[in-house]
């Protein structure tokens, strides 16, 4: 088992999921946590349970003691909440954020498609919804402009036209939630991080 997995595995025995795992120049370790989420029945409303400073300082304190224990080298360990560009990793993360807009990025560029689509293209954005086929998902967008604020909308013009890319989730090398702060619509709160140890236990 690498440490990797081991941090994997004390973020979840502490009832979080881990998110992202990122290690940088420098000697920063970031974890990113969340906690888990729990598909709501037919008649149930979709709760968000936000992490708070004191859930990263709980999980700080358990890692630098994990890290020490295996000999981990780092300088600085940061833990916190996503962002409003949260990764998308796993089929319960894009369960969670159906309806959301996203970025996406394939591993490889789409080649000449019926679909409209421009070929040689790996990065779209658009409202993940599910695909017609089974275990596939699929972006929306419209390349037409939108509105400017404060614009005038004729009621005679016509819906811009959409289109769509559908994709099973091994095709993909990255999936974010699009950065976009909406005050009529999702606008995630900042991420919340607490550093720990400036320097690692014993230096």
């Amino acid at each position: 088992m690498t440490w990797q997995d081991t941090v994997a595995q004390t973020v979840s025995g502490l009832g979080f999921d881990l998110v992202d795992l990122e290690r940088s120049a420098g000697g920063l370790l970031r974890v990113t946590i969340d906690w888990p989420w729990v598909q709501p029945g037919p008649d149930e409303e979709a709760v968000e349970r936000f992490v708070t400073v004191e859930d990263c300082e709980r999980v700080t304190r358990q890692l630098q003691y994990l890290l020490e224990v295996e000999g981990v080298d780092y300088r600085r360990l940061e833990v916190g909440s996503p962002g409003i560009d949260r990764p998308l990793r796993h089929e319960s993360d894009f369960q969670r954020f159906q309806g959301e807009v996203v970025d996406i990025t394939l591993k490889a560029a789409i080649g000449s498609t019926d679909s409209g689509v421009a070929a040689n293209r790996k990065k779209f954005r658009g409202v993940l919804e599910r695909a017609a086929q089974p275990g596939q998902w699929q972006v929306v967008w419209s390349d037409e402009p939108p509105a400017k604020p404060g614009q005038r909308v004729s009621k005679k013009r016509q819906a811009p036209a959409l289109q769509a890319l559908a994709f099973s989730l091994d095709e993909i090398q990255q999936a974010r939630l699009a950065p976009i702060v909406n005050f009529k619509g999702r606008q995630s709160p900042a991420p919340r991080q607490v550093p720990a140890g400036a320097a690692k236990a014993g230096e």
